[in-house]
């Protein structure tokens, strides 16, 4: 099908993540459309494209909502896109942030600059979520030393502090630069009491990101105009909108965005819990956390839940539950991190003496069972919180009493704020400390999943996507966003280790007592990351390292490095390069489950694709991926690479599955067309049960017209003495498969055939093959 005989864009089919950045900008992406449209993909999805603070990476510190970032090319850019991809019969789906705005640089953002020269008579201070009523406005930005006031100067009419701008009052511009900042609507302070004496919501800890007031119409018109003025001219065919938990009022934003934006696709970036139900939203679904979880936990082999536990209490001396450990980190971020929100909202609490509120509000979202609730359904996590508080904290059983009855009035000051702080309690203490902390089994680390859910087997799986089908058929799916922990293929490879538990703590343990590290489950951690990723280069690896012992804040943190560990952990992390022999070995062994790891991956992207919903493929993944956390995985993508692999497959070249990993791309690339040219053949979902003595390795479902088969748990497949008698049954008579182009027109398909060139099959009615192939 060419790109002129293909339909005009509406129906988000399948979308592609770019990173659209300073230098990857709007021109730079136009040049990837002809690539997209042959790769299968119906939409691009691009990260926020509105004016953010100079310099951002990643956009979602928008600075001003009225244009499009001058630094991405600005509107003319943008317009070039949305006719590049019209005339290659793709559509755009756009990421925003209702939540929050950059103020690292108050100059670049003309509300908040306009809010700090005016204070509460400012036309912008309704905007931001400020406590007027505890004086000034506080600006985290001095250094942590009381001479730090002396570096303020007076320049040009304005305040400076070294490379910091601030504006001037009316009439406050005379004296000295203490006094005139004595007179401001600001106070600037040590950034250290950023975390405590905060006085404007923020998102999360991050006190560059000041909270927006967006339930105020008059806000929401304000930062929603430009991008639905996009919608409206039909330039835009999706919204995924960024972090709804931070918002005073989720339910009726979206209603007001589903009102605003018509029949545009609507996806949030809400992260459920493991098996935790989306609100009854205006909207198509999420951003497909919930499916990676599943997908990913297929080709986990529970069984080797006790040999990991074991091998973590070897390791580590710890007995600690995964609930233990995260009602701790999660108490940690309450009282610590988020201790300024926390104090906002006992203040909402005076029938309570202000350490015992904190303290109940502390343990009531420390023992939060998901992100946030939402009424009528949150009323049953906040009772699962209220007793399992009372459980942990009997003490405080008569505070405890007393917030609950607020918290159960939706109309209640304290009600509306204290969701806020519970998605944000969950996101730091379990996202990003717990996940760096429990290392009994990392590849299951990941936002959307719980450690603790060690596998998903293929009942299970096929109960979760006929569920998903019925009720969110138009979600996302995906195995890699910019904020997930590792690449896909890392989790994937590391899977692995779940069929040989046996071998890999012989290794791990030999490897820590050569070369110990004084946390042992940091250790613990990186050697898994190391395994999964190899080879990586040494500065990753050694990036990953610093950022994941400083998120896990045990033996150092972002606050307070310790300068001794960190040097003996990048000592680690050079023996892993320099040491000979724990060199060889650690390349012996990823190398030895490397094969394993690419069935793995192979199958997961091919369920992914396939299944219910609106598949994404994050930038670059279409190949093998070793990226870790951001920033890692912001890295260059190497299109050329891409796109002369993509040639090679369409001209008739059949890869092996090798570290080249063009086999990834001719999964990815013939599901994704048959999914855009034959969407008939993915209305629905039925599991195919295989049959024979290889059962448990297999999953299978029909699509609706096609059928996914994956392989799963390879090494026990092998060890097994492979498929043997294992087949399945076709829907069809004649049936292509569309990786190897080999026809099957007996109803009865053996596995050993099927899956002899590939661990996964894609098999569709033969008329409908040449379009896909």
């Amino acid at each position: 099908m060419t790109h002129d005989d293909r339909p005009a864009p509406g129906r988000v089919g399948a979308t592609y993540r770019v990173q659209v950045r300073p230098g990857f900008d709007l021109d730079t992406t136009a040049g990837l459309v002809d690539y997209l449209a042959d790769l299968g993909v119906t939409h691009l999805y691009s990260a926020p494209l509105l004016t953010a603070t100079p310099g951002s990476a990643h956009g979602y510190d928008v600075v001003d909502h009225r244009a499009v970032n001058p630094e991405l090319g600005g509107e003319a850019a943008r317009v070039r896109l949305v006719r590049a991809l019209r005339a290659a019969g793709l559509g755009l789906v756009v990421d925003i942030v209702p939540n929050h705005v950059g103020v690292a640089r108050p100059a670049a953002n003309p509300a908040w600059w306009d809010v700090l020269r005016r204070g509460r008579s400012s036309a912008y201070a309704p905007w931001f979520d400020i406590d007027w009523a505890r004086g000034r406005l506080l600006l985290p930005v001095l250094a942590d030393d009381p001479a730090a006031p002396d570096d303020l100067k007076l320049v040009d009419g304005e305040l400076r502090y070294h490379e910091h701008r601030f504006p001037i009052a009316d009439g406050t511009g005379e004296g000295t630069p203490a006094e005139v900042h004595d007179r401001q609507h600001y106070e600037l302070v040590s950034w250290r009491r950023g975390d405590t004496d905060l006085t404007y919501r923020r998102f999360f800890a991050v006190s560059d990101l000041a909270g927006l007031r967006v339930e105020d119409p008059e806000v929401f018109a304000a930062t929603h105009a430009e991008v639905l003025r996009w919608v409206a001219a039909g330039e835009v065919d999706g919204i995924r909108v960024d972090h709804p938990d931070g918002l005073r009022d989720p339910a009726g934003y979206l209603a007001r965005l589903r009102e605003a934006a018509g029949d545009a696709w609507l996806i949030v970036e809400k992260i459920l819990e493991y098996g935790e139900e989306l609100p009854d939203w205006p909207i198509d679904g999420t951003t497909g956390y919930d499916a990676l979880a599943p997908v990913c936990g297929l080709f986990v082999d529970g069984s080797a839940e006790g040999h990991f536990t074991a091998l973590d209490t070897r390791l580590t001396g710890r007995h600690t539950s995964w609930q233990d450990l995260t009602h701790d980190t999660k108490w940690e971020a309450a009282t610590r991190l988020l201790a300024t929100e926390l104090t906002r909202l006992a203040a909402l609490l005076p029938e309570l003496a202000p350490e015992v509120a904190r303290a109940a509000l502390a343990e009531l979202a420390a023992c939060f069972p998901v992100y946030r609730g939402y009424p009528p359904q949150g009323a049953r996590h906040l009772a699962a919180a209220r007793a399992e508080a009372g459980r942990r904290r009997p003490d405080l059983a008569g505070a405890l009493d007393a917030v609950t009855r607020r918290l159960r009035e939706p109309g209640d000051e304290l009600a509306r704020r204290f969701p806020q702080l519970t998605g944000a309690v969950m996101a730091k203490g379990v996202e990003d400390t717990a996940y760096y902390r429990w290392s009994r089994f990392v590849a299951l680390n990941e936002v959307g999943g719980t450690p603790a859910h060690f596998g998903v087997a293929p009942a299970e799986f096929h109960r979760f996507v006929a569920a998903r089908q019925a009720r969110w058929p138009a979600s996302m799916t995906t195995l890699a966003t910019h904020d997930t922990k590792r690449g896909e293929d890392v989790r994937a490879r590391l899977a692995v280790l779940s069929e040989l538990p046996g071998r890999w703590a012989e290794r791990v343990e030999a490897w820590t007592a050569a070369a110990p590290l004084p946390d042992p489950a940091f250790a613990h951690l990186l050697w898994q990351t190391a395994v999964g990723a190899w080879p990586i280069e040494r500065d990753r690896l050694h990036a990953y390292a610093e950022k994941a012992a400083r998120e896990a804040s045990v033996a150092t943190s972002w606050a307070e490095p310790d300068a001794g560990f960190e040097d003996a952990m990048h000592a680690l992390v050079d023996r892993m390069y320099d040491d000979p022999t724990l060199h060889a070995e650690l390349t012996a062994f990823a190398t030895e489950i490397t094969p394993a790891g690419w069935s793995n991956s192979l199958g997961q992207k091919l369920v992914q694709l396939a299944m219910p919903g609106v598949p994404d493929t994050y930038q670059g993944t279409e190949l093998w991926d070793n990226s870790l956390v951001d920033p890692d995985n912001r890295r260059p993508v190497d299109f050329a690479v891409r796109r002369e692999l993509l040639a090679r497959l369409d001209g008739g070249w059949r890869p092996a599955v090798d570290a080249e990993g063009a086999a990834k791309l001719l999964v990815v690339s013939r599901t994704l067309r048959l999914r855009r040219d034959h969407p008939e053949l993915f209305g629905g979902y039925r599991p195919v049960p295989a049959t024979g003595r290889a059962t448990a390795h297999a999953v299978a479902f029909d699509t609706g017209g096609a059928v996914a088969v994956a392989t799963r748990l390879p090494l026990g497949l092998a060890r097994a003495g492979g498929w043997g008698d294992t087949s399945l049954t076709l829907p069809v008579h004649e049936m292509t498969e569309l990786f190897t182009g080999r026809v099957y027109s007996d109803p009865q398909v053996s596995l050993t055939d099927l899956l002899t060139t590939f661990p996964v099959a894609l098999l569709v009615p033969s008329d409908s093959v040449e379009a896909a192939s």
